[in-house]
């Protein structure tokens, strides 16, 4: 009777023990699922050619996932009472359509101590893959609608093996996906596979026992049965069961076994099932509608996509669909990513990586989110330090600060591509502000003028004095521009040469030919034979209509195939052929002399400035040339000698050391209507004269061929934001293999993909966050502006006065 007594408070005392330990177990787990880390991946879409799309390449990319999944095969909870408590970690691996879009996910939750790791863990197998974290977890649900849900288990013992993507013909991936696209923004679904590590060498070591005795002439349903847990294993999962409150259908319990031919095609099944590294895996399948009808509908599509496992296999999945109570635990268990032993299906790495892996770029189903770029790390070599700080660059979780290493790198030149409003002005604009805070030597020639006043609004106070503001539509104060002036022989013969390519370059080949050019030549050097005195772009009309005014211009020629030009060429052109070409060499000047804002600064003899001076004292030379206040053309030619005759001053350095040469910064917006193919000296000569050149424009079609081939054969730093398809095209071979033209053309505003030169190397492909510009100080604009004009401007009675007289313009 004692006995009995004591038996039964045994066990009383066991069910209470019993009950508590899953009472804590169960808070224990829940505890968990608040702690752990969702995170968004999304891989690239590239685009390949069909001839490309191969099984075999397909394949290969599903597979990589097993190395994904192979990271998580020794997950433990540290400490005994701990896993006691919260028991084995798990990680979660969704694939979700959420209510309110039509967008695919592909979702990780893990725990919160592998929330550093595992970007390195996906980035480590797909190096271009995006990893975000999630702060606000995603829903699928719609409050005023229903819900539908279930979980697949085995239909046969988990030593069979079910299909995997090595067997079926297709990306399984894609019956799943297909899906989920055909369902509306109103409505959500997803599916979760919940993973956790079993141990290994219990799993290989009753694989092992299966195979041996079914080699010894056994059944397959006796070896099975013979190499089971044991009872008493069983009456323990079978009290797990009942204490947590499964009903009879949620009940672990082995499948029947069918009996199956022994073959060695079932011997070579099992044993590719337990050589492979094994997980607990549960499955659920959830569908949200605008009534149960509906969501059950989507449910049972869901349902049908996992009908393919069974295709080629011995195994396949049976549905456990769930009502009322049942399917609001399922829902629980689902929103909190429970694991729940009664639902759990033994896979191996190769059936769950089937089940589920990232999206490779060959699944066409529509809605698939995708990364919009790839992303590459910085180059090590990256300086820490440097006098410009241009973006910041985050890879896989690091932010690290991008500068430019030395001014030496910067001799090369730099060139940035990018269409309207991705972020090249910002950038710019950033670049230029850094330079005139260090003390640097800047030029900017901006064809829309925001660039100019954002420039302006940030000059120091102590820099005030340095600035040259070149602004034609200011019309008050005219500031001179003439290309006819030069210093040395060298530079008079640059100036012509120069001269007539512009024209080249503003008008249509076909209307500036051989004799145009021979007759603007010889009246431009004639104008230019006195070098205190030169004449003008607006002179060049006298020199054919007035006698006295070119026999005055040839006293001081002294080139004798100029005067011969004049005295025996010109002289004997009479008639209609004299009148002919008169009209068609003054036609192509006259458009810029009949404009007065243009006449008054062309027109003047000497410039108001000495580029010259600005480069070796390092000022700040800004020129306005807003094409909506200058004009089109104006705005071109008036930027085209003001390139020429920075490039001429940067010439004339030649004449000074290396040493005592100072690096002058030019930056150039919308450099293609300002450079002639003369371009090409400057990106290969101008380094060494210290003109460091800062090039940027919208697409590559805007530069001539010979333009184009300068760049991208002479510029040390080359960036891209942005491009148009074509672009992205032609550029895929600079930055590959980092980035594709995929990227390229998905790039987000402000976003940068750039090569730079870094201590004289060339660095791989990165990319990086411009930093936003200062907005500066906007009062003290007009201020500025005031004081540079009345340095450097003239008023504009007395030039208009000087010009007609010069120019003789009352008799034209």
């Amino acid at each position: 009777m004692l006995y009995l007594i004591i038996l039964i408070l045994g066990l009383v005392i066991l069910g209470v023990l019993l009950f508590f330990y899953f009472r804590i177990k169960n808070k224990g787990r829940l505890l968990k699922s608040f702690d752990m880390a969702l995170f968004l991946v999304t891989m690239p879409k590239y685009e390949f050619k069909k001839e490309e799309m191969i099984e075999e390449g397909e394949k290969a990319l599903i597979g990589q996932m097993e190395q994904v999944f192979s990271t998580f095969l020794t997950l433990k909870t540290s400490g005994f009472f701990k896993r006691i408590i919260y028991g084995s970690p798990r990680v979660a691996f969704e694939i979700a359509s959420q209510v309110g879009g039509t967008d695919i996910s592909f979702y990780v939750a893990v725990p919160s101590f592998l929330e550093s790791a595992l970007e390195k863990y996906i980035q480590g197998v797909y190096p271009r893959a995006l990893v975000e974290k999630i702060p606000q977890d995603y829903t699928i649900f719609e409050p005023s609608g229903a819900t539908a849900g279930s979980y697949l288990k085995l239909t046969s013992p988990a030593f069979f093996p079910i299909s995997t993507y090595k067997n079926l013909e297709k990306d399984p991936l894609s019956t799943v996906t297909n899906t989920l696209s055909k369902i509306s923004p109103d409505e959500g679904a997803a599916i979760q596979v919940i993973i956790r590590p079993l141990t290994q060498r219990k799993w290989k070591k009753t694989g092992d026992k299966i195979l041996s005795k079914i080699r010894e002439g056994k059944s397959v349903k006796v070896a099975m049965s013979e190499s089971s847990r044991s009872w008493f294993i069983d009456s323990l999962m079978e009290l797990n069961n009942i204490f947590i409150g499964h009903k009879e259908k949620e009940k672990f319990e082995e499948p029947i076994v069918k009996e199956l031919t022994v073959d060695e095609g079932t011997i070579q099944a099992i044993q590719s099932k337990v050589q492979k590294q094994i997980f607990e895996v549960n499955i659920r399948l959830m569908a949200a509608g605008k009534d149960k009808a509906r969501a059950e509908e989507i449910l049972t599509h869901l349902q049908g996509a996992f009908n393919q496992f069974s295709v080629y296999s011995m195994n396949s999945f049976k549905t456990i669909e769930l009502k009322k109570k049942r399917l609001k635990k399922l829902i629980y268990d689902f929103s909190f990513r429970n694991f729940i032993p009664a639902q759990t299906n033994l896979l191996n790495i190769e059936e769950l990586t089937g089940i589920y892996h990232f999206p490779t770029h060959y699944i066409e189903t529509p809605h698939i989110k995708t990364a919009k770029t790839g992303s590459a790390a910085p180059p090590a070599e990256l300086p820490e330090t440097g006098p410009n700080l241009i973006g910041r660059a985050t890879f896989r979780g690091e932010e690290k600060d991008v500068y430019f290493a030395s001014k030496e790198d910067r001799r090369r030149h730099s060139y940035i591509i990018g269409q309207t409003g991705t972020g090249k002005t910002s950038l710019l604009q950033e670049m230029i502000r850094q330079d005139i805070e260090n003390g640097e030597g800047v030029a900017v020639i901006d064809p829309h003028g925001e660039l100019i006043e954002d420039t302006l609004a940030n000059i120091p106070k102590e820099r005030l004095e340095d600035v040259v503001l070149f602004e034609p539509s200011d019309m008050d104060r005219p500031i001179g521009l003439n290309m006819l002036e030069y210093d040395t022989p060298e530079q008079k013969d640059f100036a012509v040469q120069e001269m007539i390519a512009i024209f080249h370059k503003l008008f249509p080949p076909e209307i500036i030919g051989p004799m145009f050019e021979h007759y603007m030549r010889n009246a431009m050097l004639a104008l230019m034979a006195d070098m205190n005195e030169p004449g003008t772009l607006v002179e060049i009309p006298r020199m054919f209509t007035d006698d006295n005014f070119m026999q005055e211009k040839l006293r001081k020629v002294k080139d004798p195939i100029v005067k011969s030009f004049w005295l025996k060429e010109w002289k004997q052109t009479t008639g209609a052929t004299r009148s002919d070409m008169l009209g068609y060499v003054v036609s192509k000047v006259g458009r810029f002399i009949e404009n007065e804002m243009m006449r008054n600064i062309i027109g003047q003899s000497h410039s108001g400035f000495d580029l010259e001076k600005i480069m070796n004292k390092k000022m700040i030379f800004l020129a306005n040339l807003s094409k909506g206040l200058t004009g089109e053309v104006n705005s071109s030619l008036l930027g085209l000698i003001l390139v020429s005759k920075i490039q001429m001053a940067a010439m004339k350095r030649a004449k000074t050391s290396e040493e005592e040469r100072q690096d002058f910064y030019l930056y150039i917006d919308e450099f293609q209507n300002f450079t002639t193919d003369s371009i090409a000296t400057i990106l290969s000569e101008a380094r060494k004269y210290r003109l460091n050149l800062i090039l940027a424009h919208q697409y590559i079609p805007q530069l001539e061929t010979e333009i184009r081939d300068a760049v991208f054969g002479n510029i040390g730093t080359l960036g891209a934001f942005r491009v148009g398809a074509d672009d992205a095209e032609f550029l895929e071979k600079q930055f590959q293999p980092e980035f594709s033209r995929f990227d390229l053309v998905n790039l987000d505003n402000f976003n940068l993909v750039i090569k730079m030169l870094i201590n004289n190397k060339v660095s791989s492909a990165f990319s990086f966050q411009t930093i936003m510009p200062k907005k500066g100080n906007i009062k003290q604009v007009e201020a500025i502006k005031k004081i540079s004009k009345l340095k450097y401007g003239r008023e504009k009675g007395l030039v208009e006065m000087e010009i007609s007289k010069r120019s003789n313009l009352d008799n034209i």
